[in-house]
């Protein structure tokens, strides 16, 4: 089978132009330069550490970045691996900047020759870029320019923590730009990079629980849930910023539709507008997620591991045959056995507590009374449970428009549905909660053997279910379906036994 000359050289120039990014590394990789031990300087290894600092300043937002930060940190990375003092990276440091950015201000250039058009063409690409700079201390700082950041995606695969972080800048540098169609790509993915994560802290809580058996391992799994926290909360802003910026980009576009071209980009920003916001909201979970880890589940297996320290203590062993069997000088015993000791209590009383707040009430007392609701109250009740029967016949009638030809539907399935309808406001009901929780208490419910007349709350959606199908089945999962962060619910899966579809 004979290859294709145009699949071997298409895209020819895009690719060469990714292999030029790493050129500026191989360019440090080539300096000859000694420290003071007349050890060669490993410039590639610190170029690539330069730009993994650019890129961590970006990820926390810290716009203050310059020659004099970069030395500072890589004199603090050194550890004496190589022999300079702290002027000597300043000159390193400046060394690499220069490769990186021209001081001339020109964008790095590769001349090449082109397979798929058969001509000699050049590429520009900028790896640093000016951001601001610092008139009293005549400072100049920098960030990572757009093939900066594509040099660093270009390792992403060993940095999966700043998945999400990378395609926010991303979807940035999109909609500064205008290309939205990119954009909503972009979010599909930060949408899946939450689902990594979420699985992520749900494998720590598991680990929390299983694994920690010692101060020591408690301390690591501590430190790693602060550093998700801490990453968590960085992107959450980010987030935050994307969303107003979305918002104004919205508004702009929105008062100029003077074109069907325009009208469909006003579109497509709502849409961006919507999703990402789903995406937010779906990460903000996940940050109060790990939050309760870190407050709850760490300390409640620290509690655990400390009780089972004390449990495993043998006051006989460690301390009676430890004094007996020396035997112990007393003030040794004393000293031995003072740490399991009670302080002194005593119970006084001062003279000057009669200065403090007293609790004053009055003379005369309430009675109790112990009376039989009267007729207004007992109407006011009779009023409530109507309006739950027509809630609850309300609510069936959503799950059998809901379901599929199988008779079958899951709750988040219909709330989502719910969510995009004239009828979301009933997910701010309570009732709408109560509804499935009865029904997954009941469950199965055998609608035949019911005496809706006998159901003072159920009976007429009952009548509506017992139409359709004989049996009700409803089951739990753990995923946790959160509305507006007012309402959660564990999601539900029901299933009716015997369906029959009523519009057939």
């Amino acid at each position: 089978m004979e290859i294709s000359i145009r699949s071997v050289t298409e895209n020819y120039r895009e690719r060469m132009q990714r292999i030029s990014l790493f050129d500026p590394l191989y360019e440090l990789g080539n300096k000859r330069k000694l420290d003071r031990s007349g050890k060669r300087i490993d410039y590639f290894d610190l170029g690539f550490l330069t730009l993994l600092f650019f890129f961590e300043n970006m990820v926390i937002r810290n716009r203050k970045v310059g020659a004099k930060e970069l030395a500072e940190f890589l004199f603090r990375l050194n550890s004496d691996e190589v022999d300079l003092d702290y002027e000597g990276f300043e000159d390193v440091a400046r060394t690499i900047i220069e490769v990186f950015r021209p001081s001339s201000g020109k964008r790095k250039t590769r001349e090449f020759y082109n397979w798929e058009t058969r001509k000699y063409e050049n590429i520009q690409y900028s790896i640093l870029k000016g951001n601001r700079s610092d008139h009293d201390t005549k400072a100049q700082y920098y960030t990572l320019d757009e093939q900066g950041l594509e040099l660093i995606f270009a390792t992403k695969e060993y940095f999966n923590e700043f998945q999400l972080s990378i395609n926010q800048l991303v979807l940035r540098k999109q909609l500064e730009k205008g290309e939205f169609t990119g954009a909503l790509r972009q979010i599909d993915e930060m949408s899946l990079d939450v689902k990594n994560l979420k699985c992520r802290v749900e494998k720590i809580s598991h680990e929390v629980s299983r694994n920690i058996v010692s101060d020591e391992i408690f301390q690591r799994y501590k430190k790693m849930v602060e550093d998700i926290n801490t990453r968590l909360g960085h992107e959450d802003e980010e987030f935050r910023e994307l969303q107003s910026f979305v918002k104004e980009t919205r508004e702009r576009i929105g008062n100029e539709l003077s074109s069907e071209k325009e009208r469909k980009t006003y579109e497509l920003v709502l849409r961006i507008e919507r999703e990402l916001e789903e995406v937010h909201y779906e990460h903000r979970m996940l940050l109060d997620r790990s939050l309760e880890l870190k407050t709850t589940a760490l300390t409640a297996v620290y509690d655990s591991l400390y009780y089972a320290g004390i449990e495993s203590f043998n006051f006989d062993q460690e301390v009676v045959g430890r004094i007996f069997s020396s035997p112990l000088p007393v003030s040794s015993a004393r000293s031995l056995v003072k740490p399991l000791l009670f302080l002194e209590k005593s119970s006084v009383w001062s003279p000057l507590s009669v200065f403090f707040n007293q609790r004053i009430e009055g003379g005369a007392r309430k009675e109790e009374q112990h009376d039989f609701y009267d007729l207004a109250e007992q109407e006011e009740l009779d009023q409530d449970v109507k309006a739950n029967q027509e809630n609850f016949r309300y609510m069936a009638r959503i799950v059998l428009e809901s379901l599929d030809s199988e008779g079958e539907v899951e709750l988040n399935q219909i709330v989502k549905c719910v969510e995009y309808s004239e009828y979301k406001d009933i997910l701010d009901n309570k009732s709408f909660y109560y509804f499935w929780i009865i029904l997954h208490q009941r469950s199965p419910i055998e609608l035949n053997k019911i005496d809706v007349d006998e159901e003072k709350l159920l009976g007429k959606a009952f009548e509506m279910l017992g139409a359709v199908a004989d049996t009700v089945h409803v089951s739990e999962s753990e995923e946790i379906i959160g509305w507006r962060g007012r309402f959660e619910i564990k999601n539900m899966k029901i299933k009716l036994e015997g369906y029959r579809d009523a519009s057939l």
